[in-house]
């Protein structure tokens, strides 16, 4: 499945290396992962929660890799997008794009994750110092977003 959302950790290595395994027609491999961080400014981060409604992500993921694969040549693409309570380190996210040249992968990637970070139906709790507190979506995640949609 090109497309998982799970509370499960994944293996960064073994997910690339179970996708390339014995293709000849891939040039370029794209990686992107994204990490839970200890800090947001000058606050620390002692946990993050995210939550979802699994078969929604599911299905706006799903969308969001077809638009991709309708863009660019595409040899394939996987996304992994956990939820539930993660520490400072713990893997997030995981997009890997696959075709013959390396524009194509790299501009799919980070497609994926500008429509990602603003459409995929996830929501973020974080545990800061003394507080906590939900997370509001950010301006500049938009504006990336909106590029890809510029005529």
């Amino acid at each position: 499945m090109a497309v998982r959302v799970q509370r499960d950790d994944f293996d960064q290595g073994a997910e690339v290396r179970r996708l390339t395994a014995g293709r000849s027609d891939v040039g370029a491999v794209v990686t992107f992962a994204g990490l839970c961080r200890g800090t947001t400014g000058s606050e620390t981060i002692g946990a993050m929660t995210l939550e979802t409604y699994e078969a929604m992500a599911l299905a706006e993921l799903s969308r969001i890799e077809a638009e991709a694969r309708a863009r660019w040549p595409l040899q394939d693409v996987l996304i992994i997008h956990r939820h539930g309570r993660m520490e400072p380190g713990d893997n997030i996210v995981l997009v890997v794009t696959l075709s013959v040249h390396r524009e194509a992968a790299f501009q799919a990637a980070e497609f994926l994750m500008d429509y990602l970070k603003t459409r995929a139906p996830f929501w973020k709790f974080e545990e800061k110092g003394e507080g906590a507190g939900w997370v509001a979506a950010k301006d500049e995640d938009d504006s990336a977003a909106e590029r890809w949609t510029a005529g």
